[in-house]
């Protein structure tokens, strides 16, 4: 692996993260040693609600800030760990909007031992369905692109009861039986193992229900959410910035046509954090852009990376595909996780609203 030496890796978190993420990429494992350095960081209990033990920040928009820039920072170092991270940020959230103090007492201890979160939604047909039986409510059916599946400690998932809309359930998230990764074989993001979790038979008690009927997909807080993603991407675009920098060769500094494409990393880099920075903003105050505006993020983020990995791959040249090499797996990992469902169809949905009315807000254009 390439010598950590820009500002960017001197981070001695971001640094860990990185080799420990060379030997998850190899091992294609949950990378139960660098969610130990998230631990032992505090930073699964931060962003938790104040009676879970998070921290109490000023308001909603200093939280969103400092959610910022602990995603970017956990994408920095490695885009597996921060995907699971992001996840268990998400759940955090859902628990601070709708759990009950019961519930939210239960959360600490949870965190006292260590647990991460995720959010699991995505399933195959026919779904995960909540039914009820002469014994009590079980769960029916199984999760797919499940992160962290075997290896987290619980999950918040999606679950259909039989009359009403969709709603949230907690589950164990850690029983190998029921995991199923041998489906996730991916040239990027492999530490993440987003395989398979069979819910048959999960009992479901009402302790277990987080809200009610319809609260996972209220909005704006369901669309708008996605600037949480985009900010793990950011850092990884970010890193590979970095290191396309310091692998630049002495030739390439002084070519003004290489400097020229650099300039464009840059710029594309720089462009997608300001779009990234200012969807939390907007899903901070809640307002009725912010859904709009976190669908617009998505595409300029995925633009951003995909011109910043054309770059970096020209400027270092066959250097940059070598195994081993940093730059490599950032480039595997952003290829995979820029992957976001139905991109297009999300910003033709942005610029519908955006035809509508300038969703920008202040200092509007028309």
């Amino acid at each position: 692996m390439s010598d950590i030496m820009t500002t960017i890796l001197e981070d001695p978190l971001v640094g860990a993260l990185a080799r420990l993420g060379e030997r998850y990429d190899n091992e294609r494992a949950h990378p139960a040693d660098s969610m130990a350095l998230l631990v032992e960081a505090g930073l699964l209990h931060r962003f938790a609600p104040v009676e879970s033990g998070g921290e109490a920040f000023a308001d909603a928009a200093d939280r969103h800030h400092a959610m910022f820039d602990a995603l970017r920072r956990i994408g920095r170092g490695d885009l597996s760990v921060g995907r699971l991270f992001e996840g268990h940020v998400n759940a955090m959230a859902l628990f601070g909007w709708y759990a009950t103090a019961r519930q939210k007492d239960w959360l600490r201890g949870a965190l006292d031992r260590g647990a991460a979160f995720g959010v699991w939604a995505t399933e195959p047909a026919p779904g995960v369905a909540l039914v009820d039986t002469p014994t009590g409510r079980t769960l029916d059916g199984a999760k797919s692109f499940a992160s962290g599946a075997g290896g987290i400690g619980y999950a918040i998932v999606t679950v259909q009861p039989e009359s009403s809309d969709r709603r949230l359930a907690i589950v164990g998230a850690d029983d190998l039986s029921r995991t199923d990764a041998s489906g996730w074989r991916v040239r990027g993001m492999r530490a993440s193992m987003s395989g398979a979790y069979d819910l048959t038979g999960y009992p479901i008690d009402d302790e277990a229900l987080l809200g009610a009927p319809g609260d996972y997909d209220r909005e704006p807080r369901f669309t708008a959410g996605a600037w949480r993603f985009t900010a793990v991407q950011l850092g990884g675009i970010e890193a590979l910035l970095a290191e396309t920098r310091a692998a630049l060769s002495g030739a390439a500094q002084v070519d003004p046509l290489a400097r020229a494409a650099f300039g464009h990393a840059i710029v594309a880099a720089r462009t997608a954090g300001l779009w990234v920075r200012e969807a939390a903003v907007r899903a901070a105050r809640e307002d009725a852009d912010a859904a709009a505006f976190a669908r617009m993020t998505r595409g300029v983020v995925e633009r951003a990376g995909l011109d910043v990995m054309e770059h970096a791959a020209r400027l270092i040249g066959t250097r940059s595909t070598f195994e081993g090499q940093r730059v490599d797996k950032i480039i595997r990992d952003l290829s995979l996780y820029l992957r976001q469902a139905a991109p297009d169809q999300v910003r033709d949905t942005a610029v519908r609203d955006w035809i509508d009315h300038d969703c920008w807000g202040e200092d509007r254009l028309w």
